[in-house]
């Protein structure tokens, strides 16, 4: 009987002490929802007191056995607003807590600390400031943590790394501003750490000797941030299972033998990259004992010198090799030749001189050569025409002779050819004019080159930009040139043309950039130039041309040395004198005219009759193709537009209503009957049989697109004979206009600049994450960035140039397509715009979103810098990432300032509270914009991680 009572107190006891924890956990939870401000995806909705469902199935709870205790608390990506609430540290029995992704504000709550159970903790990718609070150090079996992409500031605290515990596996605390040194010192145990990120911070000092004891470190990150001292050699022979280090863009000094002596001990290592610091000496011999695991080197942007080992070829797997802007000189040497796997190697802007080994052909893999910015001399082997996987070959800046070899019209994938700045002569090939497959760059410009034009030029209708500046052309221009209907840049100045200029120049669809100028051209400017709806940037001086033009919004540069032009509407030039004389007509023509009035009068009523048959036969033909267009519109679910109502609207699509052109047709602007104002796509410049299937499918596909920044389609108007898209007219331009406005005053400010990019952001993440078949847009640029009244942005244009899908394994197939991993709808153009094209497409990869995300990386950058990628594309031999990363991340300032000069300036509450924040936000965006733009792909965030670290920006501007 006493022991039936003490069974019935230890079970009250229980009991209670359960209940007591259910209450507890529940109320703990209830009050952390309380400090959510915002769930726009509706993610707590089972969080509330009334609700009958147990804790234990709230969304993102796991609890224990007993479902009396809350272990795990996961609302990552949630989208969530708010302040994280200290009363999180009452849930005693949490393991797990992720709330990752998200928009919280403030600090991290000290009382985390308190959670003496925690082994996994994830604040990452939020809107967290403030320092890390020192009680984070109380967690002793805490294995995982990141605090990444947030806003964090000050030291690391000691007892994050110096507890006493050894529990540690992963750290991530990159991309904050945390500043200092690395708190690591013998006492400390750290034996466990296998991952240690800390890059994109504002860290000082060496790095501590005191590492050297986390023997099973496999991922070593500290790049962009500001260590200095010789590399680390002493550490790093100690971790032999080391497989990625990455210490670039930081300010390291002196040689690499040690270093590198201390890495042969890690036979695992698989990337290093030691770009952008203060590395000299030469390289050792060593660097060929490294591990034969090693597939990326970066060496480059450092000043190194001597000449490149032979024996560097004992790294036979490597498929990246980047030894570029050194002091590097010597001989390429032909062991080089024996890297049989090497994809992509890069030894520009250095000394090397000497002659191009001829065995570089038989480098089978070789997808980019780029020799650039040197004193390589001799002429171009031959046998760069058994590379069949060569897509990009950058020879420019050097000092090559001879002729352009024939032989490269073999390179069947070559997509950017670049040998300008050299000595090389003779005329172009024909055999080479007709390389077809050549789909981005040819420049050819600053050589000696001469002769006339082959018309065979006409062949390469699918690059984009082609520079034939600064040689000795002559001759007329080949009228076929209008035949490159993809070309968007032609640079033919500073030859000896002759004749005149050919009209259909003008009406290359996507022509942007044209510069003619110092040739000895004549007579008058085609028209074609004067109305087209692309041409940005044209130069016609120093010329012979004369006549009437009308160009509104070119400037009297273009045309200076051309005296017998004169104008009305170009600032500084001339106006044209009205030569107005009376002309009396001769008898005999007079009569003449007369009588054929007079027969006219007679043949006309019989004419009539046979024209109304005609007539009547036509309006048949016309009812036939409108009902084929009625029962396409049909299957769409669009609205009932015809052809004759867009004829109306746009008054007949004359001239003076368009107000653009994309990659596959112009758009006009037109107002229907009900007053409704649009914007009407009309697709043209494709084959028929091209671009018909693709055209349907894409429809099929816009159909269910459905997000407030795409575009919304009105109707399609789709007939044999003519195929077009009708949108809403956006009434604010597009982004290029309020970046490069024609009176050069900007009005757009930084503020609103985010907020536009995260629209478009949001919008990209709909069309690869969400969207029933995904999408990558491929055509990313300021022009297909439209803007409402309201200033914000709609991405148009999309599915249009490229429909693609995505890997089967991940997304569903749009159209029963198959074949490779990526796959588009319209083959042949190169996906996207000069200076917005990723990397790999230019290496045979297909379109996909990891392109848009490099494309988004570029716009951004753009933005901040206020340069046109194309300019420096031509002007600067790189691209606007490699522009920026040269300035990265220790010759920045000049570039912030310049960019809070360009815009007006504006003053928001939180700027007023910190008058950094704008300057801060700039360094992030640059950071951001360098992220995306990462050469290898897989490397690239998704956009994703990118809209929401944007968000984050627009979420506290706006606070």
């Amino acid at each position: 009987m006493i022991s039936f009572f003490i069974f019935l107190v230890l079970f009250s006891i229980v009991s209670g002490d359960e209940n007591a924890r259910n209450f507890n956990d529940r109320a703990s939870l209830l009050t952390f929802a309380s400090r959510v401000t915002s769930d726009p995806g509706n993610v707590l909705h089972s969080w509330n007191n009334s609700s009958q469902l147990h804790f234990c199935n709230w969304t993102g709870i796991t609890c224990n056995e007993n479902r009396d205790s809350v272990l795990e608390l996961d609302l990552s990506g949630a989208s969530l607003h708010g302040t994280i609430s200290p009363v999180i540290s009452r849930l005693t029995r949490l393991t797990v807590l992720d709330l990752s992704r998200n928009f919280f504000e403030g600090g991290i709550p000290k009382e985390i600390g308190y959670l003496s159970g925690l082994k996994q903790l994830s604040l990452s990718s939020n809107l967290l400031r403030g320092r890390i609070p020192f009680e984070l150090g109380f967690l002793r079996g805490l294995q995982y943590l990141d605090m990444g992409s947030n806003k964090l500031e000050g030291d690391i605290p000691l007892g994050l790394f110096c507890n006493g515990s050894s529990s540690l596996d992963y750290v991530d605390i990159s991309n904050n501003s945390i500043s200092g040194n690395i708190p690591l010192n013998e006492e400390c145990d750290v034996k466990e750490l296998r991952f240690l990120l800390l890059w994109s911070n504002k860290l000082t000092g060496r790095v501590p000797r005191a590492l050297a004891n986390s023997t099973k470190l496999k991922w070593l990150d500290f790049e962009s941030n500001f260590f200095e001292g010789e590399l680390p050699f002493e550490i790093v022979k100690n971790l032999s299972k080391l497989q990625f280090v990455y210490l670039s863009y930081n300010r390291f000094s002196g040689p690499l033998e040690r270093f590198f002596s201390g890495l042969t001990n890690s036979p695992h290592l698989q990337e290093l990259e030691l770009a952008g610091n203060r590395l000299s000496g030469k390289i050792p011999d060593i660097i060929g004992n490294l591990s034969r695991s090693l597939v990326q080197l970066h060496l480059d942007d450092n000043q190194i010198s001597g000449a490149i080992p032979p024996n560097i070829s004992n790294l036979l797997n490597l498929t990246l090799l980047n030894l570029s802007s050194n002091s590097l000189n010597g001989t390429i040497p032909k062991e080089l030749c024996q890297m049989a796997k090497l994809e992509r190697l890069y030894i520009s802007n250095n000394s090397l001189s000497g002659e191009i080994p001829l065995c570089f052909g038989n480098v089978s893999k070789l997808g980019l050569l780029d020799l650039s910015k040197n004193r390589l001399s001799s002429s171009i082997p031959d046998t760069f025409s058994s590379l069949s996987q060569l897509r990009r070959l950058l020879l420019h800046n050097n000092r090559f002779v001879g002729t352009i070899p024939t032989s490269l019209a073999q390179c069947v994938n070559l997509e950017i050819l670049d040998l300008s700045h050299n000595h090389i002569s003779g005329s172009i090939p024909t055999e080479f004019a007709r390389l077809s497959t050549l789909k981005l760059y040819l420049n050819i410009s600053y050589n000696h080159l001469n002769g006339p034009l082959p018309s065979e030029l006409s062949k390469m209708n699918m690059v984009l930009a082609m520079d034939l500046s600064s040689n000795n052309f002559s001759g007329p221009i080949p009228t076929q040139l209008g035949s490159c209907i993809a070309l968007e840049l032609l640079n033919l100045s500073r030859n000896a043309f002759q004749g005149q200029l050919p009209s259909s120049i003008g009406k290359l669809p996507f022509l942007e950039t044209f510069d003619v100028s110092w040739n000895r051209l004549s007579g008058k400017i085609p028209e074609s130039f004067q109305t087209s709806a692309t041409l940005k940037l044209l130069n016609f001086s120093f010329n012979n041309f004369s006549g009437n033009v009308s160009f509104p919004f070119l400037q009297i540069d273009s045309f200076l040395g051309n005296p017998e032009l004169c104008s009305s509407s170009v600032l500084g030039m001339s106006i044209c004198k009205n030569n107005t004389k009376k002309h009396f007509i001769p008898l005999p023509v007079l009569l003449t005219v007369l009588g054929i009035a007079t027969l006219l009068m007679f043949l006309v009523p019989l004419v009539f009759k046979s024209k109304s048959k005609r007539k009547i036969v036509k309006m048949f033909s016309r009812r036939s193709s409108m009902y084929e267009e009625d029962d396409e519109r049909k299957e769409q679910n669009y609205p009932k537009i015809s052809h004759q109502e867009l004829m109306e609207a746009t008054g007949g699509f004359k001239s003076s209503s368009l107000i653009g052109s994309g990659r596959f047709g112009q758009v006009y602007k037109g107002i229907l009957k009900d007053n409704t104002k649009i914007a009407v796509k009309v697709i043209s410049y494709v084959k028929a049989e091209e671009i018909t299937a693709s055209f349907n499918k894409e429809c099929e596909v816009l159909k269910n697109i459905r997000h407030r920044n795409l575009i919304r389609i009105i109707t399609i108007c789709s007939r044999p004979d003519f195929k077009a898209l009708v949108l809403p007219l956006m009434q604010n331009g597009s982004l290029e206009d309020h970046l490069y406005p024609r009176g050069g005053v900007i009005h757009v400010n930084l503020v609103q600049l985010v907020s536009i990019l995260s629209d478009v952001a949001e919008g990209l993440v709909y069309l690869h994450h969400y969207a029933p078949v995904k999408v990558a847009h491929c055509d990313l640029k300021p022009s297909n960035i439209l803007l409402d009244d309201d200033m914000h942005a709609v991405l148009s244009d999309f599915g249009i140039a490229k429909l693609v899908k995505e890997e089967v394994e991940k997304f569903p197939v749009a159209g029963g397509v198959s074949g490779s991993p990526s796959a588009s709808s319209t083959d042949g153009l190169l996906c996207g715009s000069i200076g917005y094209i990723a990397p790999e497409y230019g290496m045979g990869r297909r379109a996909s979103s990891q392109g848009d995300v490099y494309s988004f990386g570029v716009l951004l950058l753009e933005m901040v810098t206020r340069k046109r990628p194309t300019d420096v594309f031509c002007y600067e031999n790189s691209s606007l990432h490699e522009w920026v990363k040269t300035h990265y991340p220790h010759k920045l300032e000049p570039i912030i300032k310049q960019t809070l000069l360009n815009y007006p300036l504006v003053t928001t509450n939180a700027t007023s509270r910190n008058p950094n924040l704008l300057h801060d936000m700039v360094l992030e965006l640059i950071e951001l914009g360098l992220i995306c733009t990462q050469n290898n792909p897989s490397t690239r965030p998704t956009m994703l991680d990118v809209a929401h670290e944007i968000a984050t920006w627009k979420e506290y501007l706006n606070s």
